[in-house]
């Protein structure tokens, strides 16, 4: 007892050593801290994670630091924009609208524009980050589709991206719409008569967005609160499981020497990756804002205030719209008429039918993959697009179907800048749908299908090194040099996965079997994907062999 009290007395040390040494003080702190919220440990565990370089990564930071501007900017915008359709008459500096009556959220905004300190570049960046976002995520995306990153273990966090994609549309259209000038409020006129296309709940759905009839007195306040609190909050948690799942799965890494499945090759988050994270967000963010202080966007003095009984003629979507706009405008304006009531298939088909299935598709689509392959393996090494033909032309030929409605969806300016008819555009739209995509998928298999080829002609005889040699016998050949193991290892690094064979019609004792409409579909599409027709097989070790051994060389 008086030897553990005399150990500990010893231990203690004076309070005026305390004094003299604070860093025991600011010790003691980090401890209290550590001991509560466990930092010390998070961080040993994390900050030194190993993540992969290649210049394709850096879309998805892209995506992260522009949400990041969006924020940042749309706070400042929110202490000075008011977010109310009550009519008043404005008497500001822009003197070809002073007189004009106008709501409280257009008057706002042209003071923002106009009279508050760096109003207008910062309206101008959170717009500009607001299409960088979500062209970074569409990008991001494809960069994520034909690599195959989306396989497992990854396919909830695709659909996490996906949602932050559509999240990230819906809200730059309720963004947009905010100023009430005659451009936004012409889309949302386009808007209401589409939601008023749906049956039985068109009616409900337009009473919770505008609060009643068009144009009404609680459109603006509406759009304001889902703009700025539910959809970024909904938004802001996804982004954190996205991270979060990035963080646990290990990022993906392209094939090469001393990558495999079970390690990653890179640089650790601290500090290296971080000092280059935190270099890049202000790279993103200083070219958005030259950006934004150089292209005007959305100037809304050049429209003036919304009025139910004009339309301005520039009312275009934004790009990550135009594909379910031309859907709309190249369709036929059907009818159907039944009980009293008529259902405009016209808008009906393609924005509840087509476009949701679309979207559908793209979600579901590493689930499909899945499904077909039967591959139940993780994969953390990424495919190159050439050793994927099917999935690559299906990629290409969604962006080719895209594109042609991107046209339909601006079919009046097409029209009106190269002098076209606007019924030829449409026709031309309507053909294009069915034909586009489908000759789009054939080109790029075959193009992908062309590349494996010259892949396993370089791994077995080498590339051309330009040095012509004359056999004895007299004739000239090219001078082949064998490909570096490390580029070599690239080109055969890849699997290719035995299709699924046909199911047999009968056992083995000669008793037909049933077989179902499902198993014969999925055996189909993996001979689609990996049959014949849809890979050039590997050249093996025995052809390698046998080429280099001077078998059949020159």
């Amino acid at each position: 007892m008086s030897s553990a009290s005399s150990v500990s007395t010893d231990a203690k040390p004076s309070s005026g050593s305390t004094r003299a040494n604070p860093a025991n003080k600011v010790e003691a702190a980090v401890d209290w801290v550590d001991g509560r919220v466990g930092i010390y440990s998070l961080a040993k565990a994390n900050l030194r994670k190993i993540f992969p370089d290649h210049w394709s990564f850096m879309l998805g930071e892209i995506c992260l630091y522009s949400f990041v501007i969006i924020i940042l900017t749309g706070v400042y915008l929110t202490l000075f924009f008011k977010p109310s359709m009550a009519e008043v008459v404005y008497h500001g500096p822009y003197a070809p609208l002073d007189g004009i009556k106008m709501s409280e959220a257009y008057a706002s905004t042209m003071n923002i524009s106009f009279e508050i300190r760096g109003g207008l570049l910062i309206r101008q960046i959170h717009h500009w980050a607001a299409l960088v976002f979500v062209a970074a995520m569409f990008v991001h995306m494809m960069r994520v589709f034909f690599t195959g990153a989306f396989r497992k273990p990854r396919e909830i966090n695709w659909v996490f991206g996906f949602l932050l994609l559509v999240l990230g549309m819906f809200d730059g259209f309720f963004g947009y719409s905010l100023p009430d000038d005659l451009l936004s409020g012409t889309g949302i006129r386009f808007m209401e008569g589409a939601v008023l296309a749906t049956p039985l709940v068109g009616t409900y759905i337009q009473m919770f967005l505008f609060g009643g009839e068009f144009p009404g007195t609680d459109i603006v306040p509406r759009f304001f609160t889902i703009h700025v609190l539910l959809i970024p909050g909904i938004m802001l948690g996804l982004l954190v499981a996205h991270l979060i799942l990035v963080f646990y799965h290990k990022h993906t890494q392209w094939a090469g020497p001393g990558k495999t499945e079970k390690n990653v090759v890179g640089m650790p988050l601290m500090p290296v990756y971080m000092a280059k994270a935190g270099g890049f967000f202000f790279l993103v963010f200083g070219i958005i804002a030259a950006v934004s202080a150089i292209a005007s966007i959305n100037p809304i003095w050049a429209y003036g205030p919304y009025r139910p009984d004009q339309v301005s003629t520039d009312a275009q979507p934004d790009w990550y719209m135009g594909f379910s706009e031309g859907l709309i405008r190249v369709m036929p304006g059907w009818e159907v008429r039944a009980w009293g009531h008529t259902l405009n298939l016209g808008v009906f088909i393609p924005l509840m039918v087509i476009f949701p299935l679309v979207l559908l598709s793209i979600a579901m689509y590493p689930f499909i993959e899945g499904w077909i392959t039967g591959d139940k393996r993780e994969h953390h090494i990424l495919d190159r697009p050439r050793n994927a033909p099917v999935r690559t032309a299906l990629g290409a030929a969604w962006i080719g179907e895209y594109l042609v409605l991107l046209i339909g969806g601006g079919n009046d300016l097409f029209a009106t800048h190269f002098h076209l008819s606007l019924n030829s555009i449409t026709y031309f739209v309507r053909v294009g749908f069915f034909v586009v995509p489908v000759v789009v998928f054939f080109i790029t298999k075959r193009w992908c299908l062309g590349l494996q080829r010259r892949d396993k002609e370089k791994v077995l005889h080498g590339r051309e090194t330009g040095i012509i040699k004359r056999l004895p016998h007299g004739e000239f050949v090219e001078v082949h040099a064998q490909l570096p193991q490390a580029e070599l290892y690239k080109h055969i690094a890849h699997e290719q996965h035995e299709p699924l064979p046909i199911p047999a019609q009968v056992d083995e004792n000669g008793v037909k079997r049933k077989v179902g409409r499902l198993e014969k579909t999925r055996a189909k599409l993996s001979q689609g994907y990996f049959g014949e027709g849809g890979q050039i097989p590997k050249p093996t070790a025995e052809e390698h062999r046998e080429i280099t051994s001077g078998h059949g060389h020159h």
